[in-house]
């Protein structure tokens, strides 16, 4: 037996969800049923797929506490090439700050409070308890580790463990839903820019149903949220009845999908150049 597999049955006896990384500190390659996400993906990745692969396919989707999973043949081919073990800090009811150099090390001392703490190659883990979205370059030097996310395992670290704190949780959802006017102000037409359909009750159904079409997508989400910008520009870009609100509910939507804020944008403004306003 491995030493890293040594480890990841250790750590799944805790309920730490644990996965092999190769060489570079990222994952193993998708094998060649699961190459492109063809097979839908594993149930916990952002949209849920079928895959029930026996591999270690999709990086930390693929995260688990069961031993028979972790020492199971093709497992067990990944963990003789393996470099470090990784594990699920969501799935273990966690969030880790990482922290990548001494400047980050300097903010955290200062803004969050104390908790365990791990040494990194650059700098520390800081592991609450309490998970919460990921999300990388949150400040300079510092990214959030904790949903849909893996971290190295570097062993358990010094100090208590404390509760997630809110600033932790601030940092991972700053400006959700900022629509940044510059880049995405729609012209209004001559004439006072009223909805040339003349009922408020249209442009409601419209968002409404670019809303829903973006939430119940299963699939391909980008593609999904750029046609619906497109669908509710090529209705109300150029009477000037859009607001702020409007298209903050449409990346609200995109973004509860899992696209970020600058993913929204790039989607609206490509709509607005291809409607050619």
């Amino acid at each position: 037996m491995s030493e890293h597999l040594r480890t990841a049955l250790d750590l799944a006896a805790s309920q730490i969800p644990v996965m092999p990384l190769r060489a570079g500190k990222v994952p193993f390659g998708n094998c060649r049923r699961c190459v492109g996400n063809a097979c839908g993906g594993r149930p916990n990745m952002k949209n849920a797929g079928p895959c029930a692969c026996p591999a270690p396919c999709h990086a930390w989707a693929a995260a688990t506490t069961d031993p028979d999973v972790i020492n199971s043949a093709p497992w067990h081919h990944a963990w003789m090439r393996a470099s470090a073990v990784a594990y699920h800090p969501g799935g273990a009811w966690l969030t880790v700050v990482d922290l990548d150099n001494t400047d980050a090390i300097t903010w955290a001392r200062e803004n969050l409070p104390a908790t365990q703490t791990v040494p990194t190659t650059r700098g520390e883990h800081w592991i609450y308890l309490g998970p919460t979205q990921s999300a990388n370059a949150v400040r300079p030097g510092v990214d959030i580790k904790s949903t849909m996310a893996y971290a190295r395992w570097l062993g358990p670290g010094t100090g208590t463990m404390t509760a997630l704190p809110d600033v932790v949780r601030a940092l991972t959802v700053k400006e959700p839903t900022t629509v940044r006017p510059a880049a995405i102000t729609v012209p209004a037409l001559a004439g006072g820019g009223e909805c040339p359909h003349r009922t408020p009750t249209y442009l409601e159904r419209g968002i409404a149903m670019a809303e829903q079409r973006i939430t119940e997508a299963s699939s391909a989400v980008h593609a999904t949220v750029y046609r619906a910008f497109l669908a509710v520009l090529s209705r109300h870009g150029r009477c000037g009845c859009l607001t702020d609100a409007h298209m903050a509910r449409l990346f609200s939507a995109a973004q509860a999908k899992g696209e970020s804020p600058r993913h929204c944008t790039d989607a609206w403004t490509n709509a607005l150049t291809r409607l050619g306003l």
